[in-house]
């Protein structure tokens, strides 16, 4: 039926439609000003301008870097925290499990030698284990990850197998087992451990390298560069690096305080520096005995070892929180 032959009563039938009136805001009272508003002579921040401008407002942060410096500090220049050194002072068997008393704050070990000095000289081995074995595993691990994940094909598979034999051997286990050898039993030293670390320590870095040159080798500006005649390997290292940095960083740090950790384990367990090295790892081992009597000469030392992993541990985290756009808080 069209509407010429619709009767007049159905044509009045139809309802009419209501006029709902609609209250819009004067945009100068919104606050979309505010929020939107887009600053255009500043130039926009990268992605390390924008992670330190986000670290610079973490607590986390603050609190684990400055703890960092305290540590690094007190391993480059220990004579500036301590009036006593203990290797040039020998240990009086007097003072053997004495009490905390004027220049000596917390006491003495069961030899007689200050457990503050010992604590405050000992950093430094700890540290330099530490810093050059994460130093060694992110060169070998980063270059093997790199290449895997750039060039992958046989390159991918050859190194990925060498990747897995090496990840399915426990860091410490693998470590006392190669100290065992005689021509590391005789050969002692820090640069020893730091070898056998790194040995059995960079195959996490390699994975996460592999991991994140997969996910970057691909970007638009990477086929823009090989558009431009940058050869495989210039691409790989002015363009893929760089941007993969951020996860290595992040598991770099942690590590560390993993080696850290690791280098006490095995002197505790008297197969990693010798006893004349001072060491976290050493003063716990030798405090052991007398920890019924006198438990200070091993806590110290303990809580000392503690502070530093936990600041490193707690740095990665605030890292990984400014340099993952996914875990970044806003």
């Amino acid at each position: 039926m069209t509407p010429e032959n619709m009767t007049p009563d159905l044509r009045t039938a139809a309802p009419a439609r209501r006029h709902v009136e609609h209250f819009v805001a004067d945009f100068s009272e919104t606050p979309l000003q505010a929020t939107d508003k887009v600053q255009e002579d500043q130039a926009p921040l990268s992605l390390w301008g924008e992670a330190w401008k986000n670290l610079r407002r973490q607590p986390l942060f603050l609190i684990s870097a400055f703890l960092i410096l305290v540590v690094v500090a007190v391993s480059l220049f220990p004579w500036l925290f301590s009036g006593i050194d203990p290797a040039s002072e020998a240990c009086q068997l007097a003072n053997s499990d004495a009490g905390p008393a004027t220049g000596h704050p917390l006491g003495f070990t069961q030899l007689g030698c200050d457990v503050y000095a010992r604590v405050i000289f000992g950093t430094r081995s700890s540290v330099t284990v530490g810093l050059f074995t994460t130093l060694g595993v992110l060169m070998i691990g980063g270059i093997t990850g790199a290449l895997a994940g750039y060039y992958g094909g046989w390159v991918d598979a050859i190194l990925a197998r060498i990747n897995d034999i090496f990840f399915a051997l426990p860091l410490i286990l693998g470590a006392i087992v190669m100290m065992q050898l005689p021509v590391f039993r005789a050969n002692r030293t820090a640069w020893t451990l730091v070898l056998i670390l790194v040995t059995f320590g960079w195959p996490q870095i390699a994975r996460i390298t592999r991991g994140a040159v997969i996910e970057v080798r691909n970007a638009d500006f990477v086929t823009a560069a090989r558009s431009l005649g940058v050869s495989k390997f210039g691409s790989l290292m002015r363009h893929v690096m760089p941007n993969s940095l951020a996860p290595i960083i992040v598991v770099a740090t942690i590590s560390l305080g993993t080696f850290i950790v690791a280098e006490s384990t095995l002197s505790f367990l008297g197969i990693g520096l010798p006893p004349s090295v001072m060491s976290w790892g050493n003063d716990i081992q030798s405090a052991q005995a007398s920890l019924r009597s006198n438990p200070m000469p091993l806590i110290y030392p303990a809580i000392a070892l503690s502070i530093t992993v936990l600041s490193f541990i707690m740095l990665g985290d605030a890292l990984r929180d400014a340099l993952d756009p996914k875990a970044r808080k806003r």
